[in-house]
């Protein structure tokens, strides 16, 4: 026998095969040790602050000022000075310029938002690293390509900038969605007033420094920081001229009680339950894939999450059994780890919340499964869970758990996955699994949801729209339609 062959009989089979740690540095960010607001294209001391720590290990981060009515008050005073003096009137094509150098350096400081995102939000980095940081700037840069061409969006029409815009953004994405925010209102020729979620505004922080080197005309983008009560400010504001919100239906609601006979331009951007519709003729395989990056995705905080999973009834058990299979795989753990599937989950309020929810679907009567798991000692986390046994009636199939929480419910026939997908007073996303292309034209002519996924779940382009009905909200981010919530036309 040869040397080589001695060797290989003598190497021990390995028992296990596991993935060595592998963190992403935190020397790429450099986070000061207190912020203030971002108004006017300066930094203003804040009169209150307050602490935001990360997820995944409870540290303090950084001191964040608590934006009050006097600051607010003030960003938005910024924002009509730029818009009257100036950037309102700038040529489309010069705006454009603007977007595209934002565009590139988030492209080029990319590495640095994506562990900033991870680090105060708790989200993977492989996620923030592939999926938002690359959609951020390619918002950007689609929204530059508009900046000189809104004549030909909306033809025999003359689109005109609506004015100061106040946007209030949430904790699941807070670059992506500031950049589905800004990108159109700068395009159209708005300035803007934006106020990050209370427990992630590092990312929108570091965004200022991007502004700086982009040389945005001061406030042309103003960011305040802090809680509920800044956001109402910001509603409140007699001069502010629309606003865009996106977060839960029932604060949506209350903005849109609030702003009813104001005369202020209003879109909504809230809560779902997606369902996600698998038929007996689709991949299986490719399914369970899809139906987990459905949930599991970003720890299940995503607004068009496929937390409902209907399964035809010949393939119930099969499918059930592959998908627990392939939830003992998922890693969770430091959201830093370039290895990590499943991170921590955002805050303590949401953490309870998730508990609540899952407790009451125990009490129910669900059946839970729960891969084995060892999380964390430190922060927030929440093992991966799918319930089979649910019915319609169930909270958790009626109410949004924003977290990585899975209910699995049947049907027999198109009509019958039609009616219990649509039975929701959400409408936001669906998706649907099968090879025939016309039954998945058929189901989406059917579904009372803004967005219709066929054979896959969560994949999102600037090119396209995207937006709810009925207690999902109203409007459309994203895609030429993304522009008009930020226009007039003049007669």
């Amino acid at each position: 026998m040869a040397e080589l062959d001695r060797k290989r009989a003598s190497a021990p089979a390995p028992k296990e095969w596991t993935y060595a740690p592998a963190p992403e540095s935190r020397d790429v960010v450099r986070l000061e040790e207190r912020y203030g607001n971002f108004i006017g294209g300066e930094w203003v001391e804040p009169a209150e602050t307050y602490v935001t720590v990360s997820p995944s290990s409870e540290e303090p981060l950084a001191t964040v000022a608590q934006g009050t009515t006097a600051d607010v008050d003030a960003a938005v005073g910024a924002a009509r000075d730029a818009f009257a003096n100036g950037w309102s009137a700038l040529a489309g094509s010069e705006r454009a310029k603007y977007l595209f150098r934002v565009a590139r350096i988030l492209q080029e400081r990319s590495r640095e938002f994506a562990v900033l995102e991870s680090l105060n939000g708790g989200k993977p980095i492989k996620e923030s690293r592939d999926v938002d940081l690359p959609l951020a700037a390619a918002h950007f840069f689609y929204y530059a390509g508009w900046a000189d061409k809104l004549e030909y969006a909306f033809p025999n029409r003359r689109p005109a900038p609506v004015g100061v815009a106040g946007q209030i953004i949430p904790w699941n994405f807070p670059l992506l969605m500031l950049a589905w925010k800004v990108g159109p209102a700068l395009a159209c020729g708005n300035t803007v007033v934006l106020k990050p979620a209370e427990t992630t505004p590092l990312t929108a922080l570091l965004f200022c420094d991007v502004l700086r080197q982009a040389e945005l005309p001061p406030g042309v983008v103003n960011i305040v920081t802090g809680d509920g009560r800044t956001g109402a400010a910001l509603v409140d504001h007699p001069d502010v001229d629309k606003i865009a919100f996106t977060g839960s239906t029932e604060v949506g609601k209350a903005i849109q009680r609030q702003l009813a006979g104001s005369g202020k331009r209003l879109t909504l951007e809230l809560g779902g339950k997606a369902a996600n519709i698998v038929f007996d003729d689709s991949a299986l395989d490719q399914a369970v894939e899809g139906i987990v990056n459905g949930i599991y995705f970003n720890q299940g905080h995503v607004c068009c999450a496929g937390s409902r999973l209907f399964v035809q009834e010949s393939i119930y058990e099969p499918l059930v059994e592959k998908l627990k299979r392939r939830l003992t795989t998922l890693r969770v753990g430091d959201p830093l780890d370039k290895n990590t599937d499943v991170g921590a989950i955002n805050s303590s309020m949401q953490l309870e919340k998730i508990r609540a929810l899952v407790q009451s679907g125990v009490d129910e009567g669900a059946e839970i499964y729960q891969p084995p798991c060892r999380l964390p000692e430190k922060g927030y986390w929440f093992v991966p869970t799918v319930f089979t046994n649910v019915a319609q009636s169930y909270r958790i199939a009626q109410e949004e758990i924003f977290g990585p929480v899975l209910s699995v419910l049947t049907f027999r026939t198109p009509d019958e996955a039609v009616e219990k997908a649509n039975n929701t007073p959400y409408g936001l996303s669906a998706g649907v699994w099968t090879e025939k292309g016309s039954r998945i034209l058929w189901m989406a002519q059917r579904m009372r949801a803004g967005v219709v996924w066929a054979n896959t779940f969560n994949r999102f382009d600037p090119t396209s729209p995207f937006g709810g009905y009925k207690e999902s909200g109203f409007g459309r981010e994203g895609g030429r339609h993304g522009l008009e919530p930020y226009l007039r036309f003049e007669e």
